[in-house]
């Protein structure tokens, strides 16, 4: 299921990730090594045609574990102090590469001049945001793909 299949299904949820996701450039990216322990790195991302992207340099070891194991987990940037206004978003999935020379020429516009890069588009497994209310519940949703949001509240 792309970003495009989560909007419909759950338009409220989705605007909160993209602004969450858009409030800072950089985020961080959860791969799995050759050996099955996690990495975490930096990246960018960016929402549009419908799906969610994801850049990166070429024989960046991130893209490497990429294309050997394509499941991620991606956090939110929580932004400065402990404000996180809109709360923790993290999205996972499973990320699937693209060669497509017109699809990379859409995507490299945004980059001045053009160098090569590995560009994936996502296919979600989970979409969860997590904030306080009224100073007093910790809430979490919890979207999976054919399934309504699962709302959990503790004090």
């Amino acid at each position: 299921m792309n970003w495009a299949y989560f909007s419909t299904a759950e338009p409220g949820l989705a605007k909160i990730a993209e602004e969450r996701f858009g409030a800072f450039r950089h985020h961080v990216l959860a791969t799995l090594r050759k050996d099955g322990s996690p990495r975490t790195t930096g990246l960018e991302v960016r929402f549009h045609d419908g799906e969610l992207w994801l850049g990166m340099m070429p024989g960046s070891l991130k893209a490497l574990d990429l294309n050997r194991d394509p499941r991620f987990a991606l956090q939110a940037n929580p932004g400065e102090g402990t404000g996180m206004g809109g709360g923790d978003v993290r999205i996972c999935g499973r990320a699937v590469g693209v060669d497509d020379p017109e699809v990379k020429a859409a995507d490299v516009k945004e980059v001045e001049p053009p160098q090569p890069f590995h560009l994936f588009r996502t296919e979600l497994t989970e979409v969860v945001r997590t904030y306080v209310e009224d100073d007093k519940y910790l809430v979490t949703q919890v979207w999976k793909p054919g399934e309504p949001v699962r709302t959990l509240k503790r004090t």
